[in-house]
């Protein structure tokens, strides 16, 4: 917790602190990859670099910490924490780089407030920074000891198998392993960081869910390629859509993610849309290996069924799920192929669909589509408690605001 003499310096200066923080954190980015231009390499997405979105999720998760501190000083925001956590022992993050972000941070505060930081609002927010650099680097630490691995051992080569393509935009990687060593186990629900070797020479990772269970040879997670809308298209998916091929070797890391299927006996009902259906297909998958009679319920929104990715391993998998169903949004009003229990029009509206009592919820999709679906289950009276998110990208924060 925050002490006693920086807890009234950290409230005061919060609002002037969180007016400049985007500006803090570009500040920061560029003065720390000017004085280590190596993290370039391997470490941060350098297209959210670009667009101006990894700093405001490092501003966002500063400003959300700093505020949780001031609110309610006996608590962390744990789940916040945990997340970011996950995804920092899948990049191999280590204590010692802690150390560089902190300098940087604070000369970014110096440079941008001026003289408004005394030695007193300096010392007040360096407690802020270690608060939250040391919750992440235990969490980090215990990630790693549980699997076995340290952090420059997260990473292990895999073969390209197979490319199956989804839809016109998805692909699913179906990847074999190169060596003799043991599989670390996945968890339903878990990702893989993937460290792709652009043309120029430096790595960029990035998180994809795993799409089917372990088999002790292969790790399976669908790609989308990311359209800019204006901005460059995504670099990583367009190398693993258009240059990597079958018998290639890519880098991946051991699986992490906080967002866990429970298969404690109760029903589960999966909310996604778009290719946030892949975290729902992983842990589908998962049951199905497992010969589970668990009770689940998908429902999923889309543009029409040809977009929908997975759709074929996903009704094959819940019709060997007793009492399972599929019930589909599609926005252009079109019917479905499937066997699904339902076809619905436009935006997915939970407020007087049927659901099973007593279930456990899993979302994923983006910000606002799983915003809406939260609230709408809350009032329906579903426990905050049975209702868990998985956030990808640099938005890991934005869940956590309400």
């Amino acid at each position: 917790m925050l002490s006693d003499k920086a807890r009234p310096i950290v409230e005061a200066t919060l609002p002037v602190v969180g007016e400049h923080i985007e500006e803090i954190a570009k500040r920061f980015y560029a003065h720390m990859f000017a004085e280590h231009p190596d993290l370039k390499d391997g470490v941060f997405n350098r297209g959210n670099q670009a667009e101006g979105s990894q700093p405001k999720a490092l501003a966002g998760s500063v400003a959300v910490f700093a505020t949780a501190l001031v609110k309610s000083p006996q608590q962390l925001p744990e789940r916040l924490l945990t997340r970011i956590a996950h995804k920092h022992a899948s990049l191999g993050i280590r204590p010692d780089q802690y150390g560089i972000v902190r300098d940087n941070l604070m000369w970014a505060i110096g440079d941008v407030l001026g003289d408004a930081v005394t030695a007193e609002v300096a010392a007040a927010w360096d407690e802020v920074y270690w608060l939250m650099a040391y919750a992440l680097i235990n969490q980090e630490r215990g990630l790693y000891s549980a699997r076995g691995v340290t952090a420059e051992r997260v990473w292990r080569q895999w073969r390209v198998a197979e490319k199956v393509p989804e839809t016109d935009d998805v692909v699913q990687f179906v990847m074999q392993r190169v060596d003799d060593r043991p599989v670390r186990t996945s968890l339903p629900g878990q990702y893989v960081t993937v460290q792709a070797q652009m043309p120029d020479g430096v790595r960029q990772p990035r998180q994809f869910s795993l799409t089917r269970a372990d088999d002790g040879e292969h790790r399976y997670f669908a790609v989308k390629r990311v359209h800019g809308g204006g901005k460059p298209d995504g670099e990583v998916s367009a190398l693993l859509h258009d240059r990597t091929r079958v018998g290639d070797v890519l880098t991946l890391s051991v699986p992490y993610g906080d967002v866990v299927l429970d298969d404690g006996g109760r029903p589960v009902v999966f909310v996604s849309a778009g290719i946030g259906v892949a975290p729902m297909a992983g842990m589908i998958s998962h049951l199905v290996a497992a010969g589970s009679g668990l009770r689940v319920t998908l429902l999923h929104a889309d543009a029409n069924e040809p977009a929908f990715p997975l759709r074929r391993q996903l009704a094959d998998d819940l019709a060997r799920l007793p009492g399972s169903s599929l019930r589909v949004w599609y926005e252009d009003g079109s019917g479905s192929e499937l066997p699904v229990a339902g076809v619905h029009s436009g935006m997915m509206d939970l407020s007087r669909l049927e659901l099973p009592e007593s279930a456990l919820y899993y979302l994923c999709g983006p910000i606002p589509f799983m915003r809406a679906a939260r609230n709408a289950l809350i009032e329906r009276g579903v426990p905050v408690r049975d209702i868990q998110y998985e956030v990808f990208g640099p938005d890991l924060w934005q869940a956590d605001i309400d």
